[in-house]
């Protein structure tokens, strides 16, 4: 971890962590420093501007954050997110500071990028 970290934690209701990343348009995000957290600011993106929707040419208004906390994503939204050098994280946490808290302390129990999400728009299937 560098001395100062942005950790965006998406959370749709400001209240819990939001389960689909990519249709999120408000987030929590964090600055730390130090392995503390010195702020905590809610963004609002338009609409237009959730990852879902986000085709612009434009850096995204996440871009810089180093982290990016969610109850769910797919493994498209996961691969844009590492290209924009953001590392996507999954847990089961619902609470956005202790799941920052449990970032920090290298506890946040973590889950998958769903392969086959219901807003995947790649709809290949294994029928074996």
């Amino acid at each position: 971890m560098t001395a100062a970290t942005k950790i965006a934690v998406a959370s749709q209701n400001r209240k819990q962590v939001t389960g689909h990343a990519g249709k999120c348009h408000k987030f929590w995000l964090f600055s730390v420093e130090s392995g503390a957290v010195k702020d905590k600011t809610l963004l609002e993106l338009p609409r237009e501007q959730s990852f879902h929707d986000y085709r612009g040419a434009d850096p995204h208004p996440l871009q810089g954050v180093q982290v990016l906390i969610t109850g769910g994503m797919g493994e498209g939204l996961t691969r844009r997110l590492a290209g924009m050098g953001i590392e996507g994280l999954v847990t089961p946490e619902t609470d956005p500071d202790l799941a920052v808290a449990a970032w920090l302390a290298g506890t946040l129990p973590l889950g998958r990028p769903e392969a086959h999400g219901g807003h995947d728009h790649s709809h290949g299937h294994d029928h074996a």
